[in-house]
């Protein structure tokens, strides 16, 4: 039986988009044939940990998950890519009903400080060089993820530009051949590279990227709250606001799964 705050955490909509993609379970080996665990309970347990923050082992025992458990199957189904292709079809199910607007993207970074230090982590130039990363995330016009990245705190976003612009996935559309290239890419003055400004108009996107000394912050805000909203429906999920992760992936991870819950409230806010 489905309690009221599983349901709430993993709506029986985002299990049937879910389960299709759970990696067949691989007993351990010293396992003695202990039967496995429900997928969806696990899964529940996870969304639980990313929208609480809470370390695993205080994971509430009434979802009938050791933590021990939960996590290991974390990690398991992060190395099989599951975050990753859970969000392309949340992207999917979104274009194919029309509701990605790809006349802007718009991309920026934040940092959050990490609390275990760990690979892809640097002194942040705005927590006083204190170890962290960098979250950074290309919406659409609307603010939804398309994709996300991470680096070291101490990384220049605009080193972050081309790679999120080529991992845009080719996404249904609801009329159409797949489509991955906006028509427009807007970015503060932190991307304002001529290099930059060639490498996106190469590709048939055309730029609307912030002049230094020449554009003003009262127009860099008219587009730039979209991305600062999005980066709020990310660090919503209070395991994104500080990062506990050592290993890099497993904070993407984390990342990559908040940005595939967004995506999927806008679903079904939109189509309710």
């Amino acid at each position: 039986m489905v309690d009221r705050l599983s349901l709430r955490l993993v709506p029986d909509e985002l299990w049937e988009l879910v389960k299709p993609l759970i990696p067949a379970f691989t007993p351990r080996p010293q396992g003695g044939g202990t039967a496995p665990l429900d997928p969806r309970q696990v899964f529940t347990a996870i969304v639980y940990v990313l929208t609480s923050g809470c370390a695993w082992r205080d994971l509430p025992p009434s979802f009938g998950v050791p933590f021990q458990t939960a996590h290991r199957r974390f990690a398991q189904w992060t190395e099989a890519g599951l975050w990753r292709e859970l969000h392309r079809v949340l992207l999917d199910e979104l274009g194919s009903r029309g509701l990605l607007d790809w006349s802007r993207a718009i991309v920026d970074g934040a940092s959050v400080r990490a609390k275990k230090g760990g690979s892809l982590t640097g002194p942040s130039p705005v927590d006083r060089g204190k170890p962290g990363s960098k979250i950074h995330v290309l919406s659409d016009r609307a603010g939804l993820p398309l994709t996300i990245a991470i680096s070291a705190a101490n990384t220049h976003d605009s080193l972050a530009l081309k790679p999120l612009v080529m991992a845009i996935p080719a996404v249904k559309s609801h009329r159409g051949p797949r489509r991955r290239k906006p028509a427009k890419l807007h970015a503060d003055k932190a991307y304002d590279q001529p290099a930059l400004r060639h490498w996106v108009r190469d590709r048939g996107i055309t730029v609307r990227i912030a002049r230094k000394g020449i554009e003003s912050a009262d127009k860099l805000g008219k587009h730039r709250w979209v991305i600062e909203r999005t980066m709020a429906w990310l660090t919503g999920y209070r395991r994104l606001t500080l990062r506990y992760e050592r290993k890099a992936e497993h904070f993407l991870a984390f990342l990559t799964l908040g940005a595939a819950l967004t995506c999927h409230k806008k679903l079904r806010k939109l189509t309710t």
